[in-house]
């Protein structure tokens, strides 16, 4: 992912240029509309690439209210395929050679290095099936499908007000289902690409279209919710806080055999700061307690230990110090100064009661 029409400085891309340069080479993208898809989709030029070999991820977009599902799609298509594929090389034993079947079939495509044996083993099929001078039906069925045999990485891309709001119930469904999705939430906190409405992730106290008075509720917490699944792996995320932990947590939910969803903050032009400054303010987020690091992973029970790892810190900062130096808090301390007051309270007291929470959370002996 490269050469992006994105804001100068948004925080969604760096994000998308990660996780392509890990997993580009064999990606399904599922792109809800937003500012990821128009960026992502901007005809007829295209920000993703193909590397070396000409490999690269497939990319489509789809709408607000279906995007999780339509990547659904993806995952159902792919695994029907895979197991058509191995049908079809154990019934053709005697032409591909047991040695190469059972290793076909039986290949681990847990590392990057089980993945590029498997695509060799792969071309070594297609070669000995393209030779064949009749082909069967079984035959040229096999070689259309041969490459689901090299494990894909299925992503669900999309904003806020795609995950929280207008497609929740669809990304509930898909999460739910215990199939082996990724789901990236680009978090901008508000309606991006659509003006800057108010979304749910929009924090207590920030002015935003529709909460211009200051949003006077708190930020719904996703990843707490997808937590209670105790089969999701969930993970929030912030690079400019913390890369290392964004590397790990994005590795491990793709290494995941199962319903994954990434979190991460991104900063927008819309939060009202210096956008060359972005990576500065999600420290300040996170160093206050606004936006927690950690990571829920499932295998860990299976371990006997918790499975939810804190990677924040206690607060460092008061929440104040994080909020006003951004327009969509500021605003309001000159509009209405003691409304602004009130929120800044609450928010402050939404802080406190949500580390409080997750600090027990992560403590509990399994």
């Amino acid at each position: 992912f490269e050469y992006s029409g994105a804001c100068a400085g948004c925080g969604e891309t760096p994000y998308i240029k990660l996780v392509t340069q890990l997993f580009g080479d064999r990606m399904l993208i599922a792109n809800a509309t937003g500012c990821s898809s128009i960026y992502g989709g901007n005809l007829p030029t295209t920000p993703y690439t193909v590397n070396e070999q000409g490999r690269g991820p497939t990319w489509s977009n789809s709408l607000f209210e279906d995007n999780a599902e339509f990547g659904f799609g993806f995952r159902l298509t792919l695994d029907k395929q895979t197991e058509h594929a191995c049908e079809l090389v154990d019934s053709l034993r005697d032409l591909i050679g047991d040695a190469l079947a059972d290793d076909l079939l039986q290949a681990d495509q847990s590392t990057e290095a089980g993945i590029a044996a498997q695509r060799a083993r792969v071309a070594t099929l297609k070669e000995k099936l393209a030779a064949v001078e009749n082909p069967t039906p079984a035959i040229q069925g096999l070689l259309s499908i041969a490459d689901a045999l090299v494990k894909r990485s299925v992503w669900i891309v999309g904003g806020d007000g795609w995950a929280y709001d207008i497609g929740y119930g669809g990304l509930d469904h898909v999460l739910a289902s215990g199939r082996n999705v990724n789901v990236l939430v680009l978090d901008t906190q508000v309606y991006s690409n659509t003006g800057g409405q108010m979304s749910k992730a929009t924090p207590r106290a920030a002015v935003a279209k529709f909460a211009a008075g200051g949003k006077p509720l708190p930020k719904k917490d996703l990843g707490m919710i997808y937590m209670t699944y105790g089969n999701v792996y969930v993970a929030q995320v912030a690079m400019g806080a913390n890369d290392r932990q964004t590397v790990k947590a994005i590795v491990e939910a793709e290494s995941y055999d199962g319903p994954s969803l990434v979190i991460a903050y991104s900063h927008c032009i819309a939060h009202g700061i210096n956008m060359a400054k972005g990576f500065e303010q999600q420290k300040l987020a996170v160093d206050s307690g606004a936006w927690i690091l950690y990571r829920y992973d499932p295998r860990r029970a299976a371990q006997g230990l918790n499975p939810l790892q804190l990677d924040s810190k206690a607060p460092r900062i008061p929440v104040k110090d994080y909020a006003y130096n951004e327009t969509r808090f500021k605003m309001l301390t000159q509009t209405r100064p003691e409304e602004a007051a009130r929120l800044l309270k609450l928010m402050q007291q939404d802080v406190d009661t949500r580390w409080r929470m997750y600090q027990q959370m992560a403590s509990i002996e399994w």
